[in-house]
């Protein structure tokens, strides 16, 4: 053998020697992965079994009372038929009266759609994506208690992954497992073409969460649409350095869907009334655009107590 030979023999050895030793790294980096995840659904589990068996009980069925009947149907009036029933809509585009026709709703569907829109990897205890994924595993385990269908879409700009609703605890650990896998996504977020996908999608009546932070364009139209046919709750995750931008001195901040950064001094309380009040008539758009749809808000403190804030809408709604 030449010694030019035996150079890259010696060369080869070197890099196969190498690549084992990467793959190996790597290897063990995805089993620590693996098991901080497990660790962490195991966590989630039985947290939110806790609240589901002993701070929820009763409290989600009553909550969501009065959907014992659901939209089948039009067809055309036939004497002796409920005149409150008549679709005035398809009655005034026929020509001829119509009325709705309604069948039990055997079983419900819950659908949780999650923001993970990389803007919600900001937070000063937890970022809003683990707070939101604990709310929604929470609420998870509540509806596997009444025996709903449980669902998940996350989205962005866009619907990413979508698993329909479906029954069983193990079918809920799975969905917990995957909005701890979720990979937040630098894009702008769009809840329209997300709530355009739900309607087409979802043909039965079903309770939708929507879990985000609400740092979207207008979405009041599409969302109206949607409630029409759903039962639609916002849970939007705020944060509290947001109603107080601290005092920090020269600071560059980044926007992480857009990348654009900007730097400016927050030692200046006139810049930092300004952030703050821009942040506010944030909330209060988000709050209207809620509001003309007719769409329950729950606001969430990021780190906070949200089994407070769910005991709260869980009674308010009770009581209605």
């Amino acid at each position: 053998m030449t010694t030019e030979k035996k150079g890259d023999c010696f060369l080869t050895a070197i890099v196969n020697r190498r690549n084992r030793h990467i793959k190996l790294a790597v290897d063990e980096t995805e089993k620590n992965k693996i098991e901080s995840i497990l660790r962490r659904i195991k966590r989630i589990d039985i947290i939110s079994n806790h609240i589901a068996d002993d701070v929820f009980s009763g409290q989600y069925r009553s909550a969501f009372r009065g959907q014992g009947v659901e939209f089948d149907e039009v067809r055309e009036y036939a004497e002796g038929d409920d005149v409150r029933m008549i679709d005035w809509n398809v009655t005034a585009r026929s020509n001829k009266p119509y009325v709705k026709r309604f069948s039990e709703e055997r079983e419900r569907s819950v659908l949780f759609l999650l923001d993970v829109s990389a803007s919600n990897l900001f937070g000063s205890k937890a970022s809003r994506l683990e707070t939101a994924t604990e709310v929604a595993a929470c609420l998870m385990f509540s509806a596997l208690k009444n025996n709903d269908k449980i669902g998940l879409a996350t989205f962005a700009n866009g619907v990413h992954d979508y698993f329909p609703p479906r029954k069983g605890r193990n079918y809920v650990l799975k969905l917990v497992r995957e909005m701890l896998l979720a990979t937040p996504r630098k894009e702008i977020t769009d809840l329209n073409s997300t709530l355009e996908y739900i309607n087409k999608t979802l043909k039965r009546r079903a309770v939708i969460f929507i879990i985000s932070d609400f740092y979207v364009p207008s979405f009041s139209e599409t969302l109206a649409r949607c409630k029409r046919r759903h039962d639609v709750i916002a849970l939007s995750i705020t944060e509290p350095l947001e109603n107080a931008f601290p005092n920090l001195g020269f600071v560059t901040l980044r926007n992480p869907e857009t990348g654009a950064t900007i730097e400016l001094d927050a030692g200046s309380k006139r810049i930092r009334q300004s952030i703050s009040e821009k942040l506010k008539r944030q909330r209060e758009k988000v709050e209207v655009n809620l509001k003309e749809a007719c769409v329950d808000l729950v606001a969430i403190e990021n780190g906070g107590d949200y089994v407070r804030s769910l005991r709260t809408f869980f009674g308010n709604r009770r009581r209605r």
